[in-house]
């Protein structure tokens, strides 16, 4: 009896070490494939049917910045830019600046559930952060912004926000004598009005590219770089977890709109997103898939900032982003205002291991703090 014992003991054990080879075999031929920059030499990604695989382009490194036709790159226009963007002038108590939410030491958000604007009301939603925002097609939660030229001008007149007309806001400006050199520098002459205030801020959000982070190093050939965990995490981001159907591109994102069962229906918090500016029911619900680039610094998470961790997240899209219905809300029109949760979304049944090593990797795509050197405000 002993004897048999021993045998299934000394079993387990071959069959535990060959496992364990195994896994680590399969790890090394991850990191070997996935440390280069070729997408099309990595394994195929597990992508939905709903997804057009003609126009599907995979996450990888960050192009060049684009700039419109009729706002061309200056660094005048750019230092510029900067300064009206700290300038808290803008809004009507003198306190409250694009920076107010978007703090260059919090990723370019400002970490909290919702931000605080005009007289400390709360904002609708979480502050998404700017970093990058170059390769956002559209601008908000909702998408009702075309370009960062319309984008800046929402903010300034915003009751919620600067609360300020925008010609009082041109006015403002416009009575400080040490912004003509910087709009003759910009523009060349001193002619100071909104479209050129609101391409400036544009012009500088631009610039406004994440430095090199530890993702890109491993993927340009740096094989040791990442850990096998995070090896891991990037393999199932793009396979298992499914994460790679909205959150793709450079920019991890697809810049387009779903409704992952968050519009909260029926409760204090409920937002129909994207169906507020289209007013199309096919958009009840919907929002813009966000960057995941500089994600670990950008919580609270969501359009709502309920998620206060990335294993919140996680195990949420896990769950199958269950969005229950309450029903003692419905009434007349209001069953026909159900938003329908998009059917991407599926259980996934990762592991508690496979959950750490799928943020070990989001973390992978944050970079260091970067701190803005302001130059004193024009006077």
């Amino acid at each position: 009896m002993k004897h048999i014992i021993l045998s299934i003991c000394l079993a387990f054990f071959f069959l535990s070490c060959k496992n364990e080879n195994n896994q680590l075999e399969n790890v090394s031929y991850l990191r070997d494939i996935y440390s280069q920059p070729d997408a099309s030499k990595w394994p195929e990604p597990h992508l939905d049917s709903l997804i057009d695989k003609t126009t599907f382009k995979d996450i990888g490194l960050l192009g060049e910045v684009e700039h419109p036709k009729d706002n061309p790159y200056s660094a005048e226009k750019k230092l510029l830019g900067k300064m009206l963007f700290f300038d808290a002038r803008l809004s009507e108590t003198g306190q409250i600046a694009c920076a107010s939410c978007h703090n260059p030491e919090l990723a370019w958000t400002d970490n909290i559930t919702r931000s605080l604007g005009h007289d400390r009301q709360n904002n609708k939603r979480n502050s998404m952060t700017i970093k990058n925002v170059a390769f956002a097609h559209t601008l908000f939660w909702d998408g009702r912004a075309e370009s960062l030229e319309h984008q800046a001008s929402f903010p300034i007149s915003d009751p919620k926000e600067m609360n300020t007309e925008n010609n009082v806001a041109v006015e403002r400006i416009a009575a400080v004598e040490g912004y003509l050199p910087l709009f003759e520098d910009a523009f060349g002459d001193t002619e100071i009005n909104l479209d050129r205030i609101l391409k400036s801020i544009a012009t500088f959000e631009r610039s406004l590219v994440s430095r090199t982070s530890k993702f890109d190093r491993f993927i340009k050939g740096k094989k040791d770089a990442f850990t096998d965990q995070e090896v891991l995490g990037m393999h199932l981001f793009r396979t298992k977890a499914r994460c790679i159907n909205c959150h793709n591109t450079p920019y991890f994102s697809d810049n387009q709109f779903h409704n992952d069962g968050q519009a909260l229906f029926g409760t204090k918090d409920e937002d129909f997103g994207r169906y507020y500016h289209t007013k199309n029911k096919e958009d009840l619900g919907k929002f813009k898939t966000p960057t995941l680039r500089e994600v670990s610094k950008t919580g609270p998470w969501m359009h709502h900032g309920h998620f206060p961790s990335l294993l919140d997240v996680v195990e949420f899209y896990n769950l199958g982003n269950p969005a229950p219905i309450q029903k003692k809300y419905l009434g007349i029109g209001r069953d026909s205002l159900i938003p329908t949760t998009s059917p991407m979304l599926k259980r996934l049944d990762l592991t508690k291991d496979e959950i750490n090593a799928l943020i070990a990797f989001m973390e992978t795509l944050s970079t260091n703090t970067q701190r803005v050197n302001l130059n004193l405000m024009p006077e």
